[in-house]
């Protein structure tokens, strides 16, 4: 017998509360698996379960083969509900896959699943006008056992989906301090850093603990390889604005290869541009140049834009390295590796300090023209053909 599932937000909820940005357990996930021998399954809508089950050796315990997308999909101003650009997402899960020598569904596939799943939990999409979405977890693991360092030989592809609101409470109208740490680089030139594979997140967690200890809401990164250029922040990617020698507003954005291909980022940019009039460039960002912009925001799908305050740069001295021992075990004939390892003394941190004292007004002006999108009021929305479905659910 098939279930009926309301299209109203659910009265389990209460919605004229902030719901925060937490994992609830809707009504379902949708699971895939792929075999070598028979390639994707026709997928399973899956209630009431919110576990997996895996092989104790599979390789998303043992190498991290994973890899996840976030989107959202609104309750627009028409009553249909609709999911922003994934088929963007699904193409950059297919980047992913690649880094880590996984699987991917195809775009169809990832249409479909999203699709299916969203249909089964549309009374846990947020009411239209408030600030809620639901956000769109697909991800894909190894789940097939592999002992050896090779990809294993089964993979599961699941898209759970939640209702959240705002990432930081305070939106766009409450800017935040960031911390550039001087003991963490968060990806190297040549690497997975323009990916969204689960090792990229995991090793950030305690830099991001260290600087909300300190009063600091985000971290953002520079170059592994010459700490001059900006790259990201933790949770989403740069953008600032300032005014051009023509009076315009210049959307500037990094472009790395080790920065995620951010689609709210992406998107702002094309809408300054088509929207607002905006000139868009997207380039290296020296350090230096930072002091130089009206403006700066973290930009991403969790956070939509969030405006930047105050950034705080840690730059370590360290007076000397000296060994542990200055017997490293050699004079009695064998060696010793932890006499033998080094530790530094004099170490001094020095901070500099840019500010943002001007409010984020253009930033304003951009972040309320992507969310008129978003909910189907900014005028000539369909035009962009970024919500999809184009007839909704």
């Amino acid at each position: 017998m098939t279930q009926t599932i309301a299209r109203e937000p659910t009265a389990e909820i209460n919605w004229a509360e902030p719901i925060g940005f937490k994992y609830r357990h809707p009504r379902s996930h949708i699971k895939y698996i792929w075999t070598k021998e028979t390639g994707w399954n026709k997928g399973e809508l899956i209630r009431g379960n919110p576990t997996v089950t895996m092989d104790i050796a599979a390789t998303a315990l043992h190498y991290g083969q994973t890899c996840f997308e976030g989107l959202k999909a609104f309750r627009m101003k028409d009553g249909k509900i609709r999911i922003f650009r994934p088929e963007l997402n699904a193409l950059r899960l297919q980047e992913s896959c690649k880094a880590c020598s996984m699987e991917a569904p195809t775009v169809e596939i990832f249409l479909e699943a999203l699709r299916r799943v969203v249909e089964d939990n549309l009374d846990y999409v947020p009411p239209q006008g408030s600030t809620g979405s639901m956000y769109v977890r697909p991800f894909i693991i190894g789940t097939g056992p592999q002992l050896g360092l090779s990809p294993a030989p089964e993979f599961t592809f699941i898209i759970l989906v939640n209702p959240v609101g705002p990432y930081y409470a305070g939106g766009i109208g409450k800017p935040v301090k960031a911390l550039i740490a001087h003991s963490l680089d968060r990806a190297a030139p040549n690497g997975t850093g323009n990916t969204k594979v689960g090792g990229n997140y995991a090793p950030v967690f305690a830099s991001t603990s260290a600087a909300s200890a300190k009063g600091f809401t985000v971290n953002l990164f520079l170059d592994a390889e010459t700490h001059s250029k900006v790259e990201e922040f933790a949770t989403s990617n740069f953008a600032a604005c300032k005014r051009g020698a023509d009076g315009k507003v210049v959307y500037v954005t990094p472009r790395s290869g080790s920065i995620l291909k951010g689609v709210t980022n992406r998107s702002c940019a094309e809408l300054a541009s088509r929207h607002l009039g905006w000139t868009v460039e997207r380039r290296e960002i020296s350090w230096s140049e930072v002091k130089d912009f009206d403006e700066v925001v973290a930009t991403g799908t969790a956070v939509v834009m969030t405006p930047i305050g105050e950034i705080h740069r840690e730059t370590k001295r360290v007076a000397k390295r000296v060994k542990v021992t200055a017997d490293s075990g050699a004079s009695s004939g064998a060696y010793d590796w932890d006499k033998d390892d080094e530790i530094e003394e004099g170490v001094e941190i020095d901070v500099e300090i840019v500010k943002f004292d001007k409010e984020p007004t253009e930033f304003k002006k951009l972040y309320d023209a992507v969310l008129d999108l978003q909910k189907g009021e900014l005028p000539g929305w369909e035009k962009y053909g970024w919500m999809w479905p184009a007839e909704g659910l």
